[in-house]
C-alpha cells in the first residue's frame, strides 16, 4: 500500500484501498467523496488542521451534495476548497489519490464494515491499556506513601514514644504526626477536613497525584527530623516550606508538559 510522508503526517493511498473493492478505484473514491457525511467529515478535518481552508466553497459543495447527479472528485475538492487532507498525484505507477491517515481510516471504514469494527475494538483496547496504566501509577504512588509511612512510624516508636505509654497515648501521638503532615501540605487537620467534607473518605483520598508525591516525600523527611529530636512546632514549619517548594516545582513541570503538547500539536 502506497504511503506519502508529509510534515502533517502520513498520507495513505486511497487508490490502493479502493482497488481491493473494485477494479475502477476512481469511481469508488468519487462515490465516497460525494456522500454528504464524507463532505462534512473532510470539511471538519480541514477546519481543524488547515487555516487556509475555504469555508464558503465548502458550504456550497455541502449544499450541492444532496443532488443525485452531483459528482465530486478529489481534484475538484482540492481546487475548490484549498484542502490539504487529500492529495491527487498524477502518474501511472506512483500516482493516485492519497489522504491523511485520519481520512484514510474513515474511507476504509466506509468500504469495509469489518475494518470499522476492528478500528473500534483497537481503540477500546488502547484506552483500556491506558486506564490500567494510570491505575497502576496511582497504586504505585499509594504504595510509596504506605512504605514511607512505615518509616515514619518506626521513627516515632524509636524517638517519641516513652516505653510506658498506654495504647491511647500512643494513638494520639500517631494522630498528631499525621496532622503535622496534613497541616504542612493541606493546611488542615484530618478531623477538620472530615467535618467540612462529610461522606468523602479520608483527606489523602482526595489528594491529587502531585500531592501524593509530595506527601510521600514529607513522610520520609519527617522521619529524619524526628530522628533529630526536632519538636513538632519546628517540624511543621519546616515541612510546610518544603511542601510549598515541591508543589511549585511539580506544578511548573506539569505546565511545561502541557505547553509542550500544545506546541507539538499538528498545525
Amino acid at each position: 500500500m502506497g504511503i506519502l510522508s508529509r510534515e502533517s503526517g502520513d498520507f495513505i493511498s486511497l487508490t490502493d484501498i479502493a482497488r481491493q473493492k473494485d477494479r475502477a478505484p476512481g469511481l469508488v473514491i468519487s462515490n465516497w467523496m460525494r456522500n454528504r457525511f464524507t463532505i462534512e467529515f473532510n470539511g471538519l478535518w480541514e477546519q481543524l488542521h488547515n487555516p487556509h481552508f475555504k469555508l464558503l466553497e465548502f458550504e456550497y459543495i455541502k449544499n450541492e451534495s444532496g443532488s443525485n447527479s452531483y459528482v465530486l472528485t478529489p481534484k475538484h475538492w482540492i481546487e475548490k476548497t484549498n484542502a490539504i487532507g487529500i492529495i491527487s498525484k498524477p502518474g501511472r505507477h506512483n500516482g493516485g489519490t492519497f489522504a491523511h491517515k485520519d481520512i484514510a481510516f474513515e474511507f476504509a471504514s466506509w468500504i469495509s464494515p469489518s475494518f470499522k469494527l476492528y478500528l473500534i475494538k483497537e481503540f477500546q483496547r488502547l484506552k483500556d491499556e491506558e486506564n490500567k496504566r494510570l491505575e497502576l501509577d496511582w497504586d504505585l504512588l499509594r504504595s510509596l506513601a504506605k512504605i514511607n509511612y512505615t518509616v515514619q512510624t518506626d521513627a516515632i516508636k524509636e524517638n517519641l514514644i516513652p516505653r510506658e505509654l498506654d495504647p491511647a497515648a500512643i494513638s494520639k501521638i500517631y494522630a498528631g504526626e499525621a496532622d503535622i503532615l496534613n497541616l504542612a501540605l493541606f493546611g488542615i487537620t484530618a478531623r477538620d477536613w472530615a467535618k467540612n467534607n462529610p461522606g468523602q473518605g479520608n483527606l489523602p483520598d482526595s489528594a491529587t497525584m502531585e500531592q501524593l508525591v509530595v506527601l510521600s516525600n514529607l513522610e520520609s523527611i519527617n522521619a529524619m527530623l524526628i530522628g533529630q529530636r526536632r519538636p513538632a512546632s519546628e517540624r511543621v514549619i519546616e515541612l510546610n516550606k518544603i511542601a510549598i517548594i515541591q508543589m511549585k516545582s511539580l506544578m511548573a513541570n506539569v505546565s511545561l508538559q502541557k505547553a509542550s503538547l500544545l506546541l507539538n500539536q499538528p498545525k
